[in-house]
């Protein structure tokens, strides 16, 4: 008996935390739509949305933002463990590394049945992720990095970790976004892999070092790199037509960004993340990479191969504008996703805890029945 692969149509879980209606081209947050989440919420409500399936009042949305920008210093040891890497090293792998390190500097780490004091690893692997990322853009650059403050955001402590100068507004507000629409989605591959790693009895440490891994790939969360890498190779708005007849429709290219694995209608953080990009471009005075975009856009889904298939852009093709405008190096961008997604994958990680072993079954296609020969007659 065969099946379609990668699992397509089977229900591992049963969960609380996010709805993917790809057929109408909605995601829901624990019953909230996302539209609404991005035009309105900070991170960390989103954070508390889902580690709680309900908003958090105004006390607690300052205790949650508070505790993780306390939680959020590395250790110097992890710093000075940075400072050791390779500049070129890919920060997605250095990310995956840090986190792995950080389980030796929790008092807790092995504690792997105690869900409240799951939470309060979340709390803090939420903050040093963040931490982390800034800190290793700054090393690879020649420079030391700069600890988180406890009085802002997370979203504001990234651009401030990056710069050291108080965070632009727009900036920060535009990473709050980005950080919003990346927090969670569905039974995606990463979070699936994070609660196989649970499900085996394992520690969160590890579980995230999991999903990290599985999110380093360019068929996930590395596509938003690979959509500005195509940007830039087409270069100007002029190029679009010329590219896509030469390299997608009589080469075997493909158009980074646009169709997804569920989504049949367009994903609705595109849209909002284009409006986003917009609105950059036009503040920055840097319209070129969206005119490009919005073109490639244009051109794609007016062609009938698209169309007919129902491709439409994903989350990554526009952010890849967004944080490209924000002066991020493309290789920061997976990274980013990472410092979102971890709060959807804490949430599984944390509902996973104690359910039973993730054990599926595969079909044997392999040879049957053969006759062993010594290797001397083979």
């Amino acid at each position: 008996m065969s099946n379609k692969g990668g699992l397509e149509g089977i229900v591992v879980a049963d969960v609380k935390t996010s709805l993917v209606n790809g057929a109408e081209g909605k995601l829901i947050y624990a019953g909230y739509s996302i539209e609404d989440l991005a035009e309105n919420a900070t991170f960390e409500e989103v954070i508390f949305l889902l580690w709680h399936t309900r908003l958090p009042n105004a006390e607690e949305l300052e205790t949650l933002r508070s505790e993780i920008a306390k939680g959020a210093s590395l250790p110097d040891d992890i710093s000075s463990m940075m400072k050791t890497l390779p500049k070129e090293a890919n920060p997605m792998a250095v990310l995956r590394t840090v986190v792995s390190a950080l389980a030796h500097y929790d008092s807790d780490a092995e504690n792997l049945t105690d869900k409240d004091v799951a939470m309060e690893k979340a709390k803090r692997l939420t903050g040093q992720m963040t931490t982390a990322v800034a800190a290793w853009d700054r090393i690879r650059k020649g420079h030391d990095p700069v600890a988180p403050r406890e009085d802002l955001t997370l979203a504001q402590n990234f651009v401030y970790m990056l710069n050291n100068e108080e965070p632009d507004a727009i900036a920060a507000e535009a990473i709050n976004a980005y950080l919003v629409l990346l927090a969670e989605h569905g039974m995606n591959a990463s979070t699936f892999s994070s609660r196989v790693t649970t499900a085996t009895g394992s520690d969160m440490h590890s579980a995230v070092v999991t999903a990290i891994g599985t999110l380093k790939g360019p068929s996930h969360g590395g596509a938003n790199a690979e959509a500005m890498k195509m940007f830039l190779e087409i270069g100007e708005p002029d190029n679009v037509e010329n590219w896509f007849k030469n390299e997608v429709k009589n080469g075997d290219r493909r158009v980074m960004g646009i169709g997804h694995r569920v989504y049949k209608a367009p994903d609705p953080r595109a849209g909002v993340l284009k409006d986003k990009a917009k609105a950059l471009a036009a503040s920055s005075g840097t319209s070129k990479w969206f005119e490009i975009a919005e073109k490639l856009e244009e051109v794609a889904l007016a062609d009938d191969y698209f169309k007919e298939r129902k491709l439409f852009p994903n989350v990554d093709y526009y952010s890849a504008i967004v944080l490209y405008t924000l002066d991020l190096d493309i290789d920061t961008f997976t990274p980013l996703f990472a410092m979102a997604r971890i709060a959807g994958w804490s949430a599984n990680i944390i509902d996973q805890m104690g359910g039973r072993l993730i054990r599926p079954k595969a079909n044997y296609v392999g040879p049957m029945d053969l006759d062993w020969t010594p290797v001397s007659e083979r």
